[in-house]
C-alpha cells in the first residue's frame, strides 16, 4: 500500500472501523440485485422483481437522510442499532414472503422497511473527519472509502447474484443482511472513533439541505446517479443484443474497476486551490465519457469505453465529499453526506426506468442516450450552480490557499 494509505491507518482504531464498514457497505449493492434474482427465480416475474428492487432504492432515498440526521442529534450507536434491527426485521418477512408465495403487498411493506437502512458509507466518514478535519489525510481517506465502494460494487453483485442462482434463490440476500449485521453491530461496538453527538439547540431549524451548495451537490448527483442506473441496465441489454448476456457483469466490473484504479491514484495526489473547479471539471468529464458510448457497436468497445468513463467517477465522488465538508455546518456533516447517497439513489432509479422504456422502444444501443442526455443535465447544474459552491458556510471555508484564491476571484 503507497505511504499516504499506510499513514492513514496509523491511528488508533483506523483498520477497525474500515474493515467493519466494508462489510456494512457489501449490501449496498448485494440487496437490490439479490431481491431481483431471488424474486425472478421464485416466481418468473421481473416486472415485480424490478418494482421491489426499486421500493427498496427509494425507501432508502427517503429514510436515508432522517437516519442520519438522527445520527448527528443522538451519535451513531444509539441509532444504527435500532434501525438495522428495523431493516432486517424487515428482510426477514420479505425472505419469507418470497419463499412461501405470500401477497404481493407484503413484498412490498417489507422492501420499504428495508430501506430503513442507515447509510453506513456516510458513518465512516464521519468518523475520517472527526480525526483529519483539516488536514491533508482527510483527502487520502475519501480517497480510500471511494475506492471501498468500487471493490464494493466490483464484488457484491457477483456474489449475491453467484449464490442466489448456485445455492438457492434467499442466499443472495441473505448474506447481504449477515454483512449489515455484522457491518453495523462491529461498527458501533467501536466508542472510541465514534464523533461525539451534536445536541439539537446546535443544530437550529431546518435541514442540512437548506445550504445552497448542498443542493448544487444533490441535484447533479441525481443526474450522475441517472447515467449509473442507465448505463447498467442499457449495458446488460446491449450484452444481450449481442448474444453475450453473462459479459454484461464483466463490463460493468471494468466500469468501476476504472473508477477504483482512479480512486487510488487521486489519493496520492495533494491539491491547492478550491475544490469546487475540480468537482466542476469532474463532472464534465463523466458527461464527454458518455460520447463514445453512442458510437459503441461491439462489447469489446464497450468495456474499453466503459473503463476510460469509470476514470472520472472516483474523483468527483472524492471532489464531492471534500465540498460537504466545506458547505454543511459540522452539526450536520453525516445528514449531508447523506443527502448526496440520496440523490444519487433517485437517479439511479430514474436511469433504470427511463433507459428501459427508451431499449423498449428503440433498442439498446439507443438506450445510450439516456446517460448521455442525463450527462449534459449534470453539466448544466454544475455551471448554473457554481456561484454557490464558492460560499461555504460560515467557518468552513477550507485552507488558506483556497480562502486566498476565492479572493482574488471575486475581486476579478
Amino acid at each position: 500500500m503507497p505511504s499516504p494509505y499506510r499513514a492513514l491507518f496509523a491511528a488508533p482504531g483506523t483498520r477497525a472501523f474500515s474493515a467493519a464498514g466494508f462489510l456494512g457497505r457489501m449490501p449496498l449493492s448485494m440487496m437490490g440485485i439479490g431481491v431481483v434474482t431471488m424474486v425472478s427465480q421464485l416466481t418468473g416475474r421481473y416486472g415485480l422483481a424490478g418494482a421491489l428492487s426499486a421500493t427498496i432504492a427509494l425507501s432508502a432515498a427517503m429514510a436515508g437522510p432522517q437516519i442520519s440526521r438522527l445520527v448527528d442529534l443522538h451519535g451513531q450507536r444509539r441509532v444504527l442499532r435500532p434501525a438495522t434491527l428495523l431493516s432486517l426485521s424487515a428482510g426477514a418477512v420479505l425472505l419469507l414472503a418470497a419463499h412461501y408465495g405470500w401477497p404481493d403487498w407484503v413484498l412490498f411493506v417489507s422492501c420499504v422497511g428495508i430501506g430503513c437502512v442507515p447509510s453506513v458509507g456516510a458513518m465512516i466518514r464521519a468518523r475520517w473527519a472527526a480525526l483529519y478535519r483539516g488536514t491533508p489525510q482527510l483527502h487520502t481517506a475519501y480517497s480510500f472509502e471511494s475506492v471501498v465502494d468500487e471493490v464494493c460494487f466490483i464484488f457484491g453483485p457477483i456474489i449475491s447474484i453467484g449464490l442466489s442462482t448456485v445455492w438457492f434463490p434467499e442466499a443472495g440476500p441473505l448474506l447481504a443482511a449477515c454483512f449489515l449485521a455484522a457491518g453495523v453491530f462491529w461498527l458501533t461496538a467501536q466508542r472510541a472513533t465514534e464523533p461525539e453527538p451534536h445536541p439539537r439547540e446546535h443544530h437550529g431549524g431546518g435541514t442540512a439541505l437548506r445550504s445552497p451548495g448542498l443542493q448544487v451537490l444533490v441535484g447533479t448527483f441525481v443526474a450522475t446517479g441517472t447515467i449509473f442506473g442507465a448505463v447498467d441496465v442499457v449495458t446488460v441489454a446491449f450484452a444481450e443484443e449481442q448474444g453475450h448476456k453473462a459479459a454484461a457483469s464483466v463490463v460493468l466490473a471494468l466500469y468501476a474497476a476504472g473508477s477504483c484504479a482512479a480512486g487510488v491514484v487521486f489519493g496520492l495526489l495533494q491539491f491547492k486551490g478550491a475544490p469546487e473547479r475540480r468537482w466542476l471539471l469532474g463532472v464534465c468529464a463523466m458527461a464527454v465519457s458518455m460520447i463514445p458510448l453512442l458510437l459503441v457497436g461491439n462489447l469489446p468497445f464497450l468495456a474499453v469505453a466503459l473503463f476510460v468513463a469509470g476514470l472520472a467517477i472516483a474523483p468527483t465522488m472524492i471532489t464531492t465529499m471534500s465540498l460537504i465538508e466545506q458547505h454543511v455546518p459540522r452539526a450536520r456533516l453525516t445528514e449531508g453526506m447523506t443527502w448526496v447517497s440520496t440523490g444519487l439513489a433517485v437517479g439511479i432509479a430514474v436511469g433504470s426506468s427511463v433507459a428501459g422504456w427508451v431499449i423498449d422502444a428503440s433498442g439498446a444501443r439507443t438506450g445510450y442516450v439516456v446517460p448521455a442526455a442525463a450527462g449534459a443535465v449534470a453539466v448544466a447544474v454544475g455551471f448554473l450552480g457554481y456561484r454557490r459552491l464558492g460560499k461555504p458556510a460560515p467557518g468552513r471555508g477550507g485552507t488558506v490557499e483556497q480562502h486566498s484564491e476565492r479572493e482574488e476571484r471575486h475581486v476579478a
